[in-house]
C-alpha cells in the first residue's frame, strides 16, 4: 500500500500548524514518531476559531467607538481570519476526496 500522498498531507498539516504558531519548519523536524492527527486537526480548528472570534471582538470594539483600535487592524485581522477559514475548507475538501478515493478502492 502506497501511503506517500498521506505522508505529504500529514507533512502539510504539521507545517501549517506550525506556522500558525509561529515556528519555522522544516521537514527534517517532523518526528519520527506518530502523530495523532484528530488532535492537530483539532488545533488548526482551535487556532481558525480563535482567529475568528479576535477579528470579530475587535470589529465590534472599533464599530462601538474604541480609539484603542484603528480601522487597518481591524481590516488586517478580518482578512486573516477570512484566509484561515479558506484555508481550512481547502483542507476539509482534500480530506474527503481521500475520503472518497479510498472507499472507492476495490479490496
Amino acid at each position: 500500500m502506497d501511503t506517500r500522498g498521506i505522508d505529504q498531507m500529514l507533512s502539510e498539516l504539521r507545517s501549517v500548524s506550525q506556522a500558525a504558531q509561529g515556528k519555522a519548519v522544516s521537514p527534517a523536524d517532523a518526528p519520527a514518531g506518530g502523530v495523532n492527527f484528530a488532535d492537530v486537526l483539532g488545533n488548526a480548528l482551535k487556532d481558525v476559531s480563535a482567529a475568528q472570534g479576535e477579528a470579530r471582538a475587535m470589529a465590534q470594539n472599533f464599530s462601538a467607538g474604541d480609539p484603542n483600535v484603528n480601522l487597518q487592524d481591524v481590516m488586517v485581522n478580518l482578512q486573516k481570519a477570512s484566509l484561515s477559514f479558506q484555508q481550512m475548507v481547502q483542507v476539509r475538501n482534500r480530506l474527503v476526496t481521500a475520503y472518497q478515493d479510498i472507499m472507492n478502492m476495490p479490496v
